[in-house]
């Protein structure tokens, strides 16, 4: 198996994976615009930031299998993967307590100006009675808006520091918030209304551009403090900046709208550096992260080559197109599954789905076929005619 690593990867993990057989290809500097010759060969493509495109897919011949050493799928095309039949898989969680921990930080600093403070100590001033301004965090309110692992792991730091949450996200019950010890919004604008310190954590997506709108911007209190660690895209951030210049919120962030890609290169939305603290979509990059995602990787890849089923996929069909299932306990021999498939081809009927058990002994078997639409009688007789096949049933 032919892999291609098209950004950081730890030693380890390329030592491991080239205990599993695989040729592995290194080439760190890859960016989305020479990706698609670099990629020809490869049969899996492991990324991190690098953007992975339509083009670098449909030049990809041989590719079957994506990964993205961290959580988000948002810099891969996955609408032509899925059309290509290529897995994309994930790390999910790995990266969770290194965003969570920068999350709080990124409170802490906003709340103590640590940033400022320390440019003025570079520049050679003291001034001890504007930085001795601060709210604090004990017994104020943290509202986190998506209770992911990130969000959950963000609101646990937050409970140790004294601080109360409320939380607001699509999946949260009643019952599940008072199971996390969290309060429970009704609303991403009731949590902001509610918030000292408003921290966000989204996944990147259509339905969630520009999610934390002005609406949601101005519910917040004055001086109140918003941190974005999830997307930049999320926040809206011409609001954004109006509600630094109206209210005083104080944002700290480590994601942007349109920011530069792993390199350095120049920050140019300057107006914004100007009035927030910022870091440089670093929550994810500590040791501890980077090895846990390495080793997933690792993990990935050897689930695909042993079962054909990479982990943590994210481009499956959720909800199953099949309608019907038939169960066909066989003889297993050469060619009897063939014959069964033969006859649902004649009969126009598509299969959605399909898994076949080898029973011990390694004589009979059972296989699942998931079909869009339900076989005559006909069709079941026809296949029961055959003297290998044990019983089928149509459920």
């Amino acid at each position: 198996m032919n892999i291609l690593i098209a950004d950081k990867l730890s030693e380890s993990a390329k030592k491991d994976l080239s205990t599993l057989g695989a040729i592995i290809r290194f080439e760190p500097d890859l960016t989305a615009e020479n990706l698609p010759e670099a990629v020809q060969d490869a049969e899996v493509l492991i990324v991190r930031s690098t953007k992975v495109t339509k083009e670098t897919i449909d030049r990809a011949s041989n590719l079957s299998l994506i990964i993205r050493a961290g959580a988000g799928v948002n810099t891969i095309d996955l609408e032509e993967a899925s059309t290509r039949g290529i897995h994309v898989s994930n790390c999910p969680g790995k990266n969770s307590d290194a965003v969570a921990e920068l999350a709080m930080g990124l409170i802490i600093a906003a709340d103590r100006r640590i940033a400022d403070g320390t440019m003025d100590l570079r520049n050679g001033v003291w001034n001890k009675k504007l930085y001795g301004n601060a709210s604090g965090l004990k017994d104020r309110t943290l509202s986190v808006i998506g209770m992911g692992s990130i969000g959950r792991g963000t609101a646990d730091r937050a409970k140790a520091f004294g601080m109360n949450v409320a939380a607001w996200s699509r999946s949260l019950t009643p019952e599940k918030a008072e199971a996390w010890g969290v309060e429970y919004c009704a609303t991403p604008k009731e949590a902001a209304s509610k918030a000292d310190a408003l921290s966000i954590h989204l996944a990147a997506g259509k339905a969630t551009t520009h999610f934390i709108n002005a609406e949601i911007l101005n519910a917040m209190k004055d001086g109140a403090i918003l941190v974005n660690t999830s997307r930049g895209e999320v926040v809206d951030t011409a609001a954004l900046k109006s509600v630094i210049k109206e209210k005083g919120i104080k944002a700290a962030l480590d994601v942007y709208e349109n920011e530069p890609g792993a390199s350095a290169k120049e920050f140019n939305d300057t107006e914004l550096a100007a009035v927030i603290t910022g870091t440089h979509h670093i929550g994810a990059s500590t040791d501890q992260a980077s090895e846990a995602i390495a080793s997933e990787v690792v993990n990935i890849v050897k689930a695909y080559i042993e079962s054909g089923k990479p982990l943590h996929q994210v481009n499956h069909q959720e909800k199953s197109l099949a309608h019907y299932n038939l169960i066909v306990r066989h003889i297993n021999k050469v060619g009897v599954l063939a014959g069964v498939l033969d006859e649902l081809k004649a009969a126009s009927i598509n299969i959605e789905e399909m898994e076949n058990s080898i029973f011990s002994g390694g004589r009979a078997a059972v296989c699942t076929l998931k079909l869009d639409d339900s076989p005559a009688e006909s069709v079941l007789e026809k296949i029961r005619s055959n003297e290998n096949i044990i019983q089928i049933a149509l459920k």
